[in-house]
């Protein structure tokens, strides 16, 4: 999320209704895509990705990555991404990624996170990102991951208790929205906000009417197990969102608190994927 000076900040908070302005300036950074759909089979397209995805497999790998398209209710076409990590699987990820990023950057990390944790995953695009139509905005946020959602049962025909939502960063915005409707497998909630205020303004302690992003008003009635993910020195969103949102969850699990990690490097720490593994192989199973 962008740094702003304190004028400008009071510009954009100061003059409801701008919700959406604040949404827009505070949280998306689309990058030019780094992928396109190649046309392959009826509703099914190959994946071409460009050397900015930095893909890092074989091209043969590649025939595991399905991709499509899901219009949403707002009338936007958006990307999806199913990655087939694993024949014996039980649980699909849907994953709602960070603010910077499109599937193509994403790949990669997506297939290596589903290989070493035993998931498949399934990802899509924002509206206004990568090759997904229309502008991001919060409320498009909502309704891409509906979207996303209803393709990933009907398509494939997963049961919501086989499903975990995996959000990161303002991917945590959507998540908590839909699994706050919704009963799921479970949850991950890596690097959350609380709020868009509470972001732009640490000393924030209420939600006002033209707050983005609310999660922490919707995270207690979330029923499904959640695992929070925070790194102690993010210097983006701070570690104290992390704890708020845990000690807010009906059905948190033991958190993961990464010392010394900052806001984009927690997947590199070893602890990362050991505790990811531990909740869907263990905490989940049984």
């Amino acid at each position: 999320m962008n740094g702003f000076s304190f004028s400008e900040l009071c510009c954009l908070f100061c003059c409801p209704p701008c919700p959406s302005r604040i949404a827009a300036k505070l949280a998306f950074l689309p990058p030019e895509p780094t992928y396109a759909f190649i046309e392959d089979e009826g509703s099914k397209f190959a994946i071409s990705l460009s050397e900015r995805a930095e893909w890092q497999y074989t091209e043969e790998t590649k025939e595991s990555v399905e991709g499509f398209y899901a219009r949403t209710s707002r009338g936007n076409r958006i990307a999806c991404m199913f990655i087939r990590c694993s024949s014996n699987a039980r649980f699909t990820i849907l994953f709602s990624h960070g603010n910077a990023a499109d599937l193509g950057q994403l790949c990669s990390f997506y297939l290596g996170l589903g290989l070493r944790i035993n998931c498949n995953i399934f990802s899509y695009d924002y509206s206004g990102y990568g090759i997904s139509g229309g502008k991001p905005s919060e409320k498009n946020l909502y309704a891409d991951i509906d979207a996303a959602w209803h393709a990933l049962r009907t398509r494939y025909g997963i049961s919501p208790e086989n499903i975990i939502l995996y959000g990161q960063s303002i991917g945590t915005v959507p998540t908590v929205d839909l699994a706050s409707r919704y009963e799921v497998g479970a949850v991950v909630l890596h690097a959350p906000l609380m709020s868009g205020m509470r972001v732009a303004f640490p000393k924030t302690r209420r939600t006002w009417f033209f707050d983005v992003f609310p999660s922490i008003d919707k995270i207690p009635k979330v029923t499904s197990p959640v695992l929070v993910i925070h790194g102690t020195e993010d210097e983006v969103i701070s570690f104290s969102h992390g704890v708020a949102m845990y000690e807010r969850c009906p059905r948190a699990v033991e958190p993961l608190w990464v010392p010394g990690a900052g806001h984009n490097n927690v997947d590199l720490f070893e602890q990362y994927v050991e505790r990811l593994k531990q909740f869907v192989s263990v905490e989940l199973v049984n």
